[in-house]
């Protein structure tokens, strides 16, 4: 069975995972946080447990990313895939940086709530 130039991220499944992860990290923290607009329960400092969702998605992403580049390796570059793999491990850098962002954020605000009762 030859290999076709149309098979394309189809055969690699790693690497539409690894798009599908990469989406799903990078848009959980602009969901959580919109999410806090339209709720009067949900306030915006609950949108923090959102980022170890995102974090743990974010690495999931990288390493099926990762995975399905050595998958196209291991085939000598038969099994396609390489760039959708490349484009989910750039969506699991960004939703890793949107949860660092977040998290840097949420500290401050503790530290500053902090300070300020302690005044």
């Amino acid at each position: 069975m030859a290999s076709t130039p149309e098979q394309g991220a189809s055969g690699n499944g790693r690497a539409v995972a690894a798009v599908a992860v990469g989406l799903l990290s990078t848009a959980t923290m602009p969901v959580a946080v919109i999410a806090t607009r339209y709720s009067e329960s949900y306030d915006l400092l609950h949108a923090g447990w959102a980022i170890p969702i995102g974090v743990v998605l974010g690495i999931v992403a990288l390493r099926l990313a990762q995975g399905a580049i050595r998958h196209d390796d291991v085939r000598l570059g038969r099994a396609g895939g390489r760039g959708a793999a490349r484009l989910g491990r750039a969506l699991a850098v960004l939703g890793l940086a949107l949860a660092s962002t977040c998290l840097v954020a949420l500290g401050v605000y503790g530290l500053l709530t902090y300070l300020g009762e302690r005044s």
